[in-house]
């Protein structure tokens, strides 16, 4: 069985260094970007099964990146990420449909159990 395969998108070198890492400790592929540009590109020649986006980006923020993606019919899942807990910003990506949302002072190990949850249930939606 092949690995998933997820693009972590974040501006913040150590952040996205650990998050990597964990990721790939469970099973991930995971690839990389810091910036929304760098991101779509990605998106595009990558065709990952998954992104995990930082809310606040240098350039094309997360939440364009998210509202782009929806508005292509894109359906993979998208799990937005912040520093700041901020509902406005949390109401806006479940307005464009973000599969789910976590600080990053969260425990690491628990947003990957979550996110392999729901990347369990999309694969089930697949079949």
């Amino acid at each position: 069985m092949a690995k998933k395969k997820i693009l972590v998108v974040d501006d913040e070198i150590d952040f996205l260094t650990v998050l990597k890492f964990r990721l790939e400790s469970n099973g991930y592929e995971v690839l990389t970007a810091f910036d929304g540009e760098e991101a779509l590109k990605k998106i595009t020649k990558e065709n990952p099964d998954a992104l995990l986006l930082d809310i606040m980006l240098p350039g094309i923020d997360g939440l364009e990146i998210l509202r782009i993606m929806r508005q292509e019919n894109r359906n993979l899942p998208v799990f937005m990420m912040t520093a700041f807990s901020n509902e406005k910003r949390f109401d806006l990506a479940s307005k464009f449909n973000a599969s789910g949302f976590f600080l990053k002072t969260s425990d690491l190990q628990k947003e990957i159990e979550k996110i392999t949850g729901i990347l369990s249930m999309f694969e089930g939606e697949k079949k």
